[in-house]
């Protein structure tokens, strides 16, 4: 089972993805491929749902990764600092922005504006 933490105030809220959610997922997503007249399959449906589960799941795992190096990120500071406060939120933002940048999976938002 993967799980996928987000701070919404004091309340840490985790959403539980089973390996069930993720193949009912991988068969959504697969349907809209099939539907899409801008997707030309070269393999066969299975195939590519299978596909999509192993995405999704390399995903979810890097997405956990992350945020356990944000969570350590934030508690090494020198001072503490309280989950769900203004001041953890901030740092969240920018330590996750800066995860997601150093592993290469996204650009910050300020970054794609520039030319």
């Amino acid at each position: 089972m993967l799980s996928i933490s987000r701070s919404n105030e004091d309340l840490q809220t985790t959403m539980r993805l089973t390996r069930e959610k993720i193949i009912r997922l991988s068969h959504q997503i697969t349907d809209v491929l099939v539907e899409s007249e801008e997707v030309e399959f070269v393999d066969d449906r299975d195939t590519i749902r299978q596909q999509v589960v192993q995405i999704l799941t390399a995903t979810l795992k890097d997405e956990e990764k992350i945020e356990l190096e944000v969570r350590k990120r934030i508690t090494s500071q020198k001072k503490e600092i309280l989950e769900g406060s203004e001041e953890w939120d901030v740092l969240h933002k920018k330590y996750y922005q800066d995860e997601l940048r150093r592993m290469g999976i996204a650009a910050a938002p300020d970054d794609r504006h520039r030319p």
